[in-house]
C-alpha cells in the first residue's frame, strides 16, 4: 500500500481526496492536515510515502512546509496539488524539494496515477507546470530586477531575510503602509502573489 498524507486547508478538498485515494485500492490515506505547520512532525510520526501538498494555506504555506518535510524525512516525496500555475510558485515548490506539481483541475485518475509514479521515482507534472519549466517560459530575472526601483529592491531584500513589514518599516524609517504598497508592486512585477515566492525570487537572483 502507498501511504499518503494530505495537507490542504479546505475540509471539502481533504474529504474528497481521501475518498478518491482510498477507493483506488492500493493507497492508504494515513492522515490529513489543514496547515503546513505540523506537516514535518506528521511525516515523522505517520511515515507517509507521499505528501499531497496544497500551497496557499494560513500559517505555514506549502513551499515552506515542503522544505521542512524534505529536511525532516527525505524519503517522503512531496507532490504539490494546487490551483496556482504561475512559474514562480512552480519553481519555488520544486526548488524546495517537491517531486511533482499538479493543478486541482487535474482528472481524478491522473492524480492517483501521479502518486503511483512519484513512489516509483517519477516526476508528475501538469502540462502547465511542465511548460513553465521550459527555458523560454521562465521569469526573466534581469528584466524583472531592472523594473524594480532601488527602494523596492531594498524592501524585497529585507523581506527575503525574513523581516516582517513592521520591522522593514522601522529599519527604513518609513510607514508600514508604504512598505505594503511597495510590496504590492513588487509582487506584480515579479508575477508572484505572496512573500514566500518573492523571497525565493530574491534569493535566486542575488538580492540577498
Amino acid at each position: 500500500m502507498i501511504r499518503v498524507l494530505i495537507v490542504d486547508d479546505h475540509a471539502v478538498v481533504r474529504r474528497g481526496l481521501s475518498e478518491l485515494l482510498t477507493a483506488a485500492g492500493d493507497i492508504d490515506v494515513v492522515g490529513a492536515l489543514d496547515d503546513g505547520a505540523g506537516a514535518a512532525a506528521a511525516v515523522l510520526d505517520l511515515e507517509p510515502d507521499i505528501v499531497l501538498m496544497d500551497l496557499s494555506m494560513p500559517g505555514m504555506d506549502g513551499i515552506a512546509a515542503t522544505r521542512e518535510i524534505v529536511a525532516a524525512r527525505p524519503d517522503a516525496k512531496v507532490v504539490v496539488l494546487t490551483s496556482f500555475s504561475d512559474s514562480a510558485r512552480i519553481l519555488g515548490a520544486l526548488e524546495a524539494g517537491a517531486v511533482g506539481y499538479l493543478l486541482k483541475d487535474t482528472e481524478p485518475d491522473i492524480i492517483t496515477r501521479a502518486i503511483r509514479d512519484a513512489v516509483h521515482g517519477g516526476v508528475p507534472l501538469s502540462p502547465l507546470a511542465a511548460r513553465a519549466l521550459l527555458p523560454g517560459n521562465r521569469p526573466a530575472g534581469n528584466a524583472a530586477a531592472d523594473a524594480l526601483t532601488p527602494r523596492e529592491k531594498e524592501i524585497l531584500a529585507l523581506v527575503a531575510t525574513g523581516m516582517a513589514n513592521k520591522s522593514v518599516a522601522r529599519r527604513l524609517a518609513i510607514s508600514e503602509k508604504t512598505v505594503k504598497a511597495h510590496l504590492t508592486r513588487v509582487f506584480t512585477v515579479l508575477g508572484v502573489s505572496d512573500r514566500t515566492s518573492a523571497a525565493l525570487w530574491a534569493q535566486r537572483h542575488g538580492l540577498v
